[in-house]
């Protein structure tokens, strides 16, 4: 897809996040997406972060809409084009694949 607006990089929130967005429930070198809640409209790292800093469930977004950034290069991706790779399109950056079995929590599959 394409990067932020202005080419800034959107905040990853959550506890803990170091600067590739890794949080202290996920830490591992390819542990550097943070996925879009829409209600409250933030990215987050972890559906655990989200649960723990915010008051509603976490907002799963439709297929084609840029809800993952890569924590690496700010790459934005909507979930066909995140799901395709196992690294980021943009800088080449490996993702886990095990973060595939949480696409129910973050995404209207």
């Amino acid at each position: 897809m394409e990067r932020a607006a202005g080419g800034t990089r959107p905040a990853v929130h959550g506890r803990g996040v170091d600067a590739e967005g890794r949080c202290t429930h996920y830490g591992g070198t390819r542990d550097v997406v943070g996925n879009l809640c829409v209600t409250c409209g933030k990215y987050w790292a972890c559906h655990r972060c989200h649960a723990e800093a915010c008051d509603h469930p976490f907002g799963r977004a439709p297929l084609d809409a840029p809800a993952v950034v890569c924590g690496v290069c700010g790459h934005l991706m909507n979930y066909p084009e995140y799901s395709a790779t196992a690294a980021c399109p943009a800088c080449g950056h490996g993702f886990n694949p095990g973060c595939s079995l949480h696409a129910h929590l973050y995404f209207r599959l």
